[in-house]
């Protein structure tokens, strides 16, 4: 697998390095050739650290912090694998297979109180159906998700209610 690192606030040693990519080197059995981000960032006296794979069309996201970066890095590689369990699981279940169609990922979006954005982000969005659109927000982290519904063909979000159910926002005919 290869990994790109980025760092903010910190150096990211050697060893840190190899031992990150030896403990992602596991997902190569599960996913093939994969390319993931790992971005490792220190914020006053805590450790963070955010891994992204592309997986076929769709994006594995995990991130933990704590005290010490190596905890962190076992931490988000076990809920990765998790993650990624899960995914290929619901996959055979459907009769679907590894090759699946999925969504991209969502851009991160965050307000300021001024309501101007401080990030924007482009994102293409396929064809999918809502089962497979729930799956990927979760996937993903996110309390909402954007995609074009193949039952409709016209781009719906399903989002994560308070009750912790679910939402589907439809555009009136």
């Amino acid at each position: 697998m290869l990994v790109n690192f980025k760092a903010r606030n910190l150096e990211v040693t050697d060893s840190l390095k190899e031992y990150t990519e030896k403990r992602l080197s596991k997902f190569d059995k599960l996913i093939g050739e994969a390319e993931a981000t790992v971005t490792m960032r220190c914020i006053k006296d805590r450790q963070r650290v955010e891994v992204t794979i592309p997986y076929n069309g769709i994006v594995i996201r995990g991130e933990e912090e704590g005290y010490d970066m190596y905890a962190c890095v076992d931490m988000v590689t076990d809920k990765l694998e998790s993650q990624l369990h899960k995914y290929r699981t619901r996959l055979i279940k459907r009769g679907r297979g590894a090759k699946a169609e999925a969504e991209a990922a969502l851009p991160e979006v965050h307000w300021q109180e001024d309501d101007e954005p401080v990030r924007i982000k482009q994102f293409s969005t396929k064809p999918m159906t809502v089962e497979e659109a729930i799956m990927q927000m979760n996937l993903l982290g996110h309390s909402f998700f954007v995609f074009f519904n193949t039952d409709t063909g016209k781009v719906n979000v399903v989002y994560r209610r308070q009750d912790r159910d679910y939402g589907l926002l439809v555009p009136e005919e």
